[in-house]
């Protein structure tokens, strides 16, 4: 019976949403490993959503539950793959020079290209071995090398690192390049540009540091007090809307931590998205400090 539910559900999620949007979210959890068609998955955060929301309601109001039910839905059906495709494609970046480097030297020794690619996948490279699995079962199974290597380069593109040294070799290898001294030359670029990247991520430490401490501690914690401080202060002819304005001020820890998340992703890694686990972290956290602020009973 629930098996039926949950299927009627799913066929209802993938009419209301357009087939394009669920090929392109279909793409984005698989390249996160989440092993969920689109729909379901879509479903599966949905139900979350739902339960975490009565949960809200039952100790707060329909706003709170209806905040509860955007923020987990969010959380399950984008943060969460997100984090887990960023984690994976940070330690594939890591591994993959020495990668290069095994391949230039299984070349070396005399054996073909696909013979070395069979060989990398005896090798411990973590994610980045289970990729090439899938690079050598599409070659073993008739894709020619080239668009094989293609199709890895596309599965991770969200990594300018991994998909710009996988052009290169590809481009190398249509051209009958001498691949063992492209491997080592690209396994050598990449190992640089991580450098620059740790030295970026070590430089800017400090900003970070204080986007984190402002916007999901300190200023949360200073406006729960203020709220709480407003309600104790709520009487007689001084009397004034205190819910609202604990709305509004709940609103702004919000956006406030949304855009230093955001910051903090340009600030480490030049790029806006690179803030999206950030900015759910800075929700989270201002909006327990904030709650757990205006619940203190400072008029005693």
């Amino acid at each position: 019976m629930a098996d039926g539910v949950f299927g009627v559900l799913t066929q209802l999620i993938e009419r209301i949403i357009p087939n394009r949007w669920i090929r392109r979210y279909d793409f984005f959890i698989y390249s996160a490993g989440i092993n969920f068609l689109a729909a379901e998955y879509l479903l599966l955060a949905l139900i979350v959503g739902i339960i975490g929301a009565l949960i809200a309601w039952l100790f707060s109001n329909v706003l709170y539950a209806g905040v509860t039910l955007i923020t987990l839905f969010a959380g399950v059906a984008f943060g969460y793959p997100y984090w887990r495709l960023t984690k994976r494609l940070d330690e594939m970046e890591k591994m993959i020079p020495d990668a290069f480097f095994y391949l230039a030297s299984s070349l070396r020794a005399g054996i073909s290209f696909s013979e070395a690619l069979e060989e990398l996948t005896t090798a411990k490279f973590g994610a980045l071995t289970e990729e090439f699995k899938k690079t050598v079962s599409e070659i073993k199974k008739g894709r020619p090398t080239v668009d094989a290597l293609r199709a890895f380069a596309l599965r991770n593109r969200r990594s300018s690192v991994i998909y710009r040294s996988m052009m290169i070799i590809i481009e190398a290898l249509e051209r009958g390049a001498p691949m063992s001294d492209v491997l080592a030359y690209v396994g050598n670029d990449v190992r640089e540009v991580l450098r620059i990247k740790q030295e970026r991520k070590a430089s800017t430490g400090m900003q970070v540091m204080f986007f984190i401490v402002t916007s999901g501690f300190v200023g949360p914690l200073i406006l729960g007090i203020v709220t709480q401080t407003m309600i104790a202060m709520n009487t007689g002819s001084m009397a004034f809307p205190v819910g609202s304005v604990k709305t509004i001020l709940l609103a702004f820890v919000a956006i406030q931590a949304v855009v230093s998340g955001l910051g903090i992703g340009v600030i480490r890694e030049g790029k806006y998205s690179a803030g999206i686990k950030y900015a759910l972290m800075l929700v989270t956290m201002g909006v327990v400090i904030f709650q757990g602020a205006s619940g203190l009973n400072i008029g005693v």
